[in-house]
């Protein structure tokens, strides 16, 4: 489960359009303001989800070969699907023109409430699925459980995370650095995405199907 919380999280981290989205938040008016309420929405969505899958599983996680069991490897397997088929279109129509969301030049005109609210719409949820596919199996008894899901949350917001801080305590070079980053995920958004979702979904296609045919 670990392993699999790991690995989630960091794919969380580096989704390249929420990344976007919150470099363009930090260089608005008020921006590191909106930089952390952006963080607490996006914080507050992923405990709101944990929450959830505890409170559904009775904090008792679903025993093996049962139908629980069976059913969150499904989701696993479906996700892992769907991802290798997000990572497969995007591969087919690298280069294509794309435009810019427009409401994307509006963030200069968001209350910090519409930040934090962007941020949890802004969860890659196919990703989150899958994370909350795998908390299924956890069962908050240890520290260790509980330190489990305590780094999946802070791996899933690690980029947003420093970009705050760095903005915060860089203030001299943090708007040129944050415009080549910005320009930089502009320019190898797909390449990212297909990375990212390609390797993760090999990953919980391949282990989730070979847990329900062992």
């Amino acid at each position: 489960m670990v392993l699999d919380l790991l690995l989630i999280g960091l794919g969380i981290a580096l989704e390249p359009f929420p990344l976007t989205a919150f470099i363009l938040v930090l260089g608005a008016e008020r921006g590191i303001w909106k930089g952390l309420a952006f963080i607490l929405g996006w914080l507050a969505c992923l405990v709101a989800v944990i929450a959830a899958v505890v409170v559904a599983t009775g904090n008792s996680p679903p025993k093996p070969q049962t139908v629980p069991s069976t059913a969150a490897l499904a989701v696993k397997l479906a996700v892992g699907v769907v991802l290798i088929v997000i990572a497969l279109r995007k591969k087919r129509r690298m280069g294509r023109p794309r435009k810019p969301a427009a409401w994307l030049a509006r963030l200069d005109r968001l209350s910090l409430l519409s930040v934090a609210g962007l941020a949890a719409f802004l969860q890659p949820w196919t990703l989150v699925a899958a994370g909350a596919a795998t908390i299924t199996q956890a069962k908050l008894a240890t520290a260790g459980s509980y330190l489990a899901l305590v780094l999946f949350c802070l791996l899933a917001t690690s980029s947003f995370l420093y970009l705050e801080l760095y903005a915060t305590f860089a203030r001299s070079g943090a708007d040129a650095t944050l415009k080549r980053l910005r320009d930089w995920l502009s320019t190898h958004q797909d390449q990212v995405v297909i990375a990212v979702c390609l390797l993760l979904g090999l990953w919980l296609a391949g282990k989730s199907l070979y847990l329900l045919v062992s």
